[in-house]
């Protein structure tokens, strides 16, 4: 990398230091993460380098850090399911903070069962230089493979137990299920249903404590009847609240661990001649898919939500792992984000529902 030769970008390496005013020997060290080039420094020439298009050789990069400049990923097909929104909107977002600072993402498709392998063998070949961990269980064998490995690597989410010697980023879901919890029962509601994802995964347990101890906390006995575990789809939430309205007792409110379970819930609500914050409120858990708003959002949206970009999630990721590869030896941080409460359309003050047979239901 640093030779003065022609990258296969628009400039050379030394086009690009006398640009900055800086000497090549600076200029290559910027752009290879070493750690004496301060990061003031090193952000004005990865910044520059990309204004004016220098993109070193791959292997000339390699042979000068050792480093292969490569992120690794590994992702599971679980029951069929093969592309999952909320996990496409973080890979995005991972991509994103891989390409601001000159790396690329490798993404290893994988079963369930071959996942370990997959991470492992990415590790003995070389091929990466750094891991992205993500939907992590409530307990998670993978982190410690991880550190087995040897390889940094940053989790999205936590897995439980001790996670003050992994590099972390989460959203504090106990926090934000509590405070959508508790702005339902602001409105008088006490049935309250939670439509969660699948609660071996540690962000899904951490909602349901959130609900739970909201519930408690105000003096309501949590009924098993209103509580679901399933995948994050839109058909999950039109079959549970079909079901649920058939309940003789059934809840006029429903707290969604995503906006696509909340759109089904949408659907079977209005199949059954009832709206969504008239009748029933329905608050959701927002990751803001960028597919579910392409043009700009409504000023007032319409889902009530707890909002967290999962894409600016994915860009932080990248972000701190690189750090991280850049500097084996400082600690590793971690980050607890909080969401963002947005009031919608969906929700509104207590009602009774209308009874079976009165014409308000299909």
């Amino acid at each position: 990398m640093r030779g003065s030769g022609k990258a296969s970008g628009g400039v050379t390496l030394r086009q690009l230091a006398e640009q900055l005013g800086l000497s090549q020997t600076t200029v290559s060290r910027a752009l290879n993460g070493f750690p004496e080039v301060s990061e003031t420094t090193r952000v004005r020439v990865v910044e520059a380098a990309r204004r004016l298009d220098y993109r070193p050789s791959a292997s000339a990069a390699s042979l000068a850090t050792g480093r292969t400049s490569v992120i690794g990923n590994v992702v599971t097909l679980d029951d069929g399911v093969v592309i999952d929104p909320h996990l496409s909107e973080f890979q995005a977002g991972v991509g994103e903070g891989c390409a601001r600072y000159g790396y690329d993402l490798l993404t290893r498709v994988s079963t369930r069962d071959g996942e370990a392998a997959a991470y492992r063998d990415l590790a003995s070949r070389g091929k990466v230089d750094g891991m992205v961990l993500h939907g992590p269980l409530v307990d998670e064998p993978r982190i410690e493979m991880l550190r087995a490995l040897g390889l940094p690597f940053v989790v999205h989410g936590r897995g439980g137990g001790d996670s003050h010697h992994y590099t972390w980023l989460d959203v504090d879901n106990q926090s934000a299920f509590g405070r959508a919890t508790e702005f339902l029962l602001g409105l008088g509601h006490r049935r309250i249903a939670l439509l969660n994802g699948l609660e071996v995964f540690h962000f899904a347990a951490c909602r349901l404590r959130g609900y739970r101890a909201a519930l408690g906390a105000a003096g309501i006995e949590v009924d098993p009847q209103l509580i679901f575990s399933d995948q994050l789809l839109e058909p999950y939430g039109y079959r549970r609240m079909r079901d649920m309205l058939m309940l003789s007792n059934a809840p006029t409110a429903i707290l969604c661990a995503s906006v696509l379970t909340a759109l089904g819930v949408a659907r079977g609500l209005h199949e059954a001649g009832l709206q969504p914050g008239r009748d029933v409120s329905v608050v959701a858990f927002d990751d803001d898919l960028s597919f579910l708003h392409p043009s700009s959002r409504c000023e007032v949206p319409y889902f009530t939500c707890m909002r967290s970009s999962i894409r600016a999630a994915g860009r932080r990721v990248a972000q701190l792992l690189i750090e991280a590869i850049m500097r084996p030896d400082a600690p590793p941080p971690s980050e607890l984000w909080e969401s963002e409460m947005v009031v919608g359309r969906s929700t509104g003050p207590f009602r009774p529902l209308p009874r079976r047979g009165d014409g308000q239901r299909g």
